[in-house]
């Protein structure tokens, strides 16, 4: 089963790769990236990122370091491989335009929220990402993020398979159980819209 996976997600890379290469404008060339991001930012897909709202600099760093095989993600590498430094400015630009994603139907859980929130305040999450968690230069926008993916990044981060900026994110991280983890990705998918 997992043979079959990893051969899916190759063939889509190289579809895809030759969708990026074959389009004129920014926008056809954008489509096979909002496939799975969303059309509009706003994923839908388990464990993949909404792009909506992120800032450009953020943008444009991840795609440089997927294209430079420095984050490991075998259709994404396959995907930015042979964008150059004026793609990755053109996408960013264009990404960084899209509404932030809304925060997730139904009421947030009250205590997880509560614990999220009080980790963040003990941290310095809103100096970094700013005090309503929507990012800016190179740190991502949280706010409304998927919280799948947050836990997921936060794993990452924390187990230094993603890289940050100058280990600060692992250090940040460090001490923090599964439960905490989750409990701020809650808070950060949750937040109301200001």
């Amino acid at each position: 089963m997992r043979v079959g996976l990893a051969a899916m997600v190759a063939a889509l890379a190289v579809a895809s790769a030759a969708s990026l290469a074959s389009a004129a404008s920014v926008e056809e060339r954008l489509a096979p990236c909002l496939a799975c991001h969303g059309a509009a930012g706003q994923s839908a897909i388990p464990e993949t990122p909404s792009l909506g709202g992120q800032p450009s600099f953020f943008v444009v760093a991840q795609l440089f370091l997927f294209r430079e095989g420095r984050r490991d993600s075998p259709l994404m590498n396959g995907l930015a491989k042979d964008l150059s430094n004026d793609d990755l400015r053109a996408f960013a630009e264009r990404i960084s335009k899209l509404p932030p994603p809304p925060p997730p139907p139904g009421p947030a859980d009250a205590a997880s929220f509560a614990r999220g929130r009080a980790l963040a305040g003990q941290r310095p999450c809103p100096v970094c990402h700013n005090p309503d968690f929507s990012g800016r230069e190179q740190m991502p926008r949280l706010a409304n993020q998927r919280e799948d993916y947050l836990v997921k990044a936060m794993h990452q981060y924390q187990s230094g398979a993603r890289i940050g900026y100058g280990g600060t994110m692992l250090e940040e991280l460090k001490g923090l159980s599964d439960g905490d983890l989750r409990d701020l990705a809650h808070f950060f998918a949750h937040l109301p819209r200001p």
